[in-house]
């Protein structure tokens, strides 16, 4: 290490008083002249995405942003808010909530459609594979509420397919993900439609983004829904909500 200013090294930020670049753009150039979804793509990938990607990666940002608040997160998040802590706070406890099974399925499903893509076998011995090392779970598929259909996905796949027929994209993971929702519809007995992580991952995985950034993507996406629902909740009031309303009791087992 040659200097302290070693300790740390990144390509992202260069500042000096009086001066800030991103990624070597001046921050005033960038400032009225990007969308967020283009300054994520900025911050992330170090390049600017054009405009049919970046419309596209916001659709899948925007699709994302709530799930209710039976959702583990959004009702972290609420519950936390009645506890006297600030929307930092709640947003945070909400955001810690975001795992491998409440959040994390973006990513995994990601990681099974390039799965699908590389094996070198045909799809349904592709698929086996996973299933035996991941389990019956498939990640982006089925959902307990939204029956038989999560009008989210659908939608995003009608713009995956609209940016491959420009060129934007080029559709090999949309055909890998219906291709398992057909088969799936196909071999059980309840179909298991596509959901919203499912889609997304489509779309993540097309704009050529990794495995973890599907669910950190994600994890931007929600939080808009969790900061809406601590500010919501934080005008209705309440104090120390918990689960369930407190004439509930839990069951007790000696």
């Amino acid at each position: 290490m040659s200097d302290v200013s070693d300790w740390w090294e990144t390509s992202i930020i260069d500042m000096e008083p009086g001066r800030i670049d991103i990624r070597g753009h001046a921050i005033q150039d960038l400032i009225g002249n990007l969308s967020f979804c283009q300054m994520i793509w900025l911050m992330l990938r170090g390049d600017m995405p054009t405009t049919d990607q970046a419309r596209l990666m916001e659709a899948a940002l925007v699709a994302g942003v709530d799930h209710g608040p039976q959702a583990p997160s959004i009702a972290t998040a609420r519950m936390a808010i009645t506890c006297g802590v600030g929307l930092q706070s709640a947003m945070a406890s909400a955001v810690n909530m975001l795992g491998d099974i409440h959040g994390g399925a973006g990513e995994q499903a990601v990681l099974m459609y390039h799965h699908l893509r590389d094996a070198g076998q045909d799809r349904k011995t592709a698929l086996q594979s996973w299933i035996d090392q991941h389990g019956p779970i498939l990640p982006g598929f089925g959902h307990r509420f939204h029956k038989p259909v999560d009008p989210r996905a659908p939608r995003l796949l009608q713009l995956v397919a609209e940016s491959a027929a420009n060129g934007v994209v080029t559709g090999v993971f949309s055909d890998i993900a219906t291709w398992v929702e057909n088969h799936l519809a196909e071999t059980r007995s309840t179909p298991l439609p596509m959901n919203i992580d499912g889609a997304t991952a489509v779309i993540f995985a097309e704009l050529g983004f990794e495995a973890p950034l599907a669910r950190g993507l994600f994890c931007l996406s929600r939080s808009v829904g969790i900061l809406a629902h601590a500010w919501e909740q934080k005008q209705q009031g309440g104090r120390n909500k918990g689960p369930t309303p407190p004439d509930y009791r839990w069951t007790y087992r000696p």
